[in-house]
């Protein structure tokens, strides 16, 4: 066995994670093929929500209306074979209009039953989520965190793999409720989506002005995604790595001595320690395959 056969040993790798890395970006690949049948550019956002997916993180994408934000969540649903649900949300939507309430009836064994709310789906679209009250906004905080949703006092699991892709307009402010610290941290990525080039803009005017749009493949099923979300998790990360991105998130803090003045100056808050746990999520589902 080779010195560095026997250091890669060490460090908890298993040679057949190369293997099955290659084999699940190739997956990845005809996911984002299949998606740009229907969406017209924006390959690296595409791209984004899908390391969102793989690493068990949320996504909160911020543009103006018009962009195709929705268009590509239901893509998504679609070809990922999962089930989408929207909340399209609102100053007077509830919580309850988001986890579901009890109803007066009992199944055959006498157990209370609930009506499910939206948050009972896989790929949940909460289309322009700033627009509802802060109170409304905390009824998702559970659901994104534990993957569990609580009513009237018992709790229920979510079926996995399940995603959070939220949706704000950034030039209509009047009227809504900037979201909570708390939430705002729970979110893996911000994505901005931005303008369609000239090309680009053609080409959605071809497409979405025929007959019909080309019908999309199912490529990935749930049973997949989550393979694929537990080998993420099985790529080992160097000690620098896990150094580094620490001290990315580090140097955020601005009560420390040490954080540069700029910090001290613009920063009222910090990363949390799940700043560098998406950092070391993201970085190990890069696609093998790229250089570097």
């Amino acid at each position: 066995m080779s010195s560095s056969d026997q250091t890669g040993r060490q460090q908890g790798w298993d040679p057949k994670i190369e293997e099955k890395a290659l084999a699940a970006g190739a997956k990845i690949r005809r996911v984002q093929q299949e998606i740009s049948k229907h969406i017209v550019g924006h390959t690296q956002l595409i791209e984004q929500v899908l390391v969102c997916l793989l690493c068990r993180g949320h996504a909160l994408l911020e543009g103006v209306p018009g962009l195709g934000k929705t268009f590509l969540i239901k893509t998504f649903g679609e070809v990922l074979h999962l089930s989408t649900s929207r909340i399209q949300f609102t100053p007077d939507l509830m919580p309850a209009d988001i986890i579901g309430t009890n109803v007066l009836m009992r199944d055959d064994e006498g157990n209370q039953l609930i009506q499910s709310g939206p948050i009972f789906g896989q790929i949940i679209l909460a289309d322009e989520i700033n627009r509802a009250t802060p109170k409304t906004q905390s009824a998702m905080l559970e659901a994104m965190q534990e993957q569990t949703v609580t009513v009237s006092g018992e709790t229920f699991k979510l079926t996995l793999p399940f995603i959070v892709l939220a949706t704000q307009n950034p030039i209509e402010m009047e009227g809504t409720y900037p979201l909570p610290e708390a939430q705002l941290d729970r979110f893996f990525f911000k994505l901005k989506v931005t303008y369609p080039d000239f090309d680009q803009l053609l080409t959605i005017v071809d497409r979405t002005t025929a007959a019909e749009m080309e019908p999309l493949e199912r490529i990935l099923a749930a049973d997949e995604i989550i393979e694929f979300q537990t080998l993420i998790r099985a790529v080992p990360a160097s000690r620098a790595v896990k150094e580094y991105a620490v001290r990315l998130v580090y140097a955020t803090h601005p009560d420390r001595d040490e954080t540069l003045d700029e910090v001290k100056k613009f920063v009222r808050f910090g990363s949390s320690p799940r700043g560098s746990q998406s950092l070391i999520l993201a970085a190990s589902s890069a696609d093998p395959e790229l250089p570097g």
